[in-house]
């Protein structure tokens, strides 16, 4: 499940993932929040949380996150990825350099300096 992450600016879209993440949750949750946020700024950061309550994203989770990193590839400001899971934080680096902003990793108890982070001018 994904949820979106309550109290930040208007150029920043948040999401906390939870369980086992579907495809769904990106089609009812992500993508309306991100079209909206896009519609009002033009450009946007994005904060995500994957806690200790997350299991995994299904195959066509992990499809549509990319299709919506790259396809909005010029939009981004900042990224932060908060995560505990090695294999995230190794994919953040791994693709992080594709996209034309400052990408960056967090540990979950930085989840308050992640949030600082994209929120900084």
């Amino acid at each position: 499940m994904i949820q979106l992450l309550p109290n930040l600016p208007g150029n920043i879209v948040g999401f906390a993932g939870s369980g086992q993440v579907h495809a769904s949750d990106y089609e009812t949750v992500v993508v309306p929040a991100i079209e909206s946020a896009l519609r009002a700024h033009g450009r946007i950061r994005l904060i995500y949380h994957l806690g200790p309550a997350f299991t995994g994203f299904t195959s066509g989770a992990m499809w549509v996150d990319m299709k919506v990193g790259f396809a909005h590839l010029g939009a981004w400001e900042r990224i932060a990825v908060v995560s505990d899971i090695g294999w995230v934080a190794n994919a953040v680096r791994l693709f992080g350099f594709a996209f034309p902003c400052l990408v960056r990793t967090f540990h979950n108890k930085e989840l308050s300096d992640a949030k600082d982070w994209i929120a900084a001018p």
